[in-house]
């Protein structure tokens, strides 16, 4: 991963293919295995909803899959 630039709290980072596979794999357990971190305190842990994580699972598999 490199970072490129950081303003007003947006990154712009370079990522390979694999950095995104692996961020895209982290994320997906999360999500999908429910014993991992249940849904009463999935937005305690994570600061997120369950599926606010999913959508940005799906925006990152589309990216994957697109190239």
């Amino acid at each position: 991963m490199k970072v490129l630039d950081v303003t007003n709290g947006h990154f712009d980072i370079r990522l390979t293919r694999d950095e995104l596979v692996m961020a895209n794999n982290a994320i997906n357990e999360i999500c999908n295995t429910p014993t991992f971190i249940p849904d009463w305190e999935f937005q305690t842990r994570l600061g997120h909803t369950r599926d606010r994580m999913n959508e940005l699972l799906t925006e990152i598999s589309e990216l994957l899959n697109s190239n």
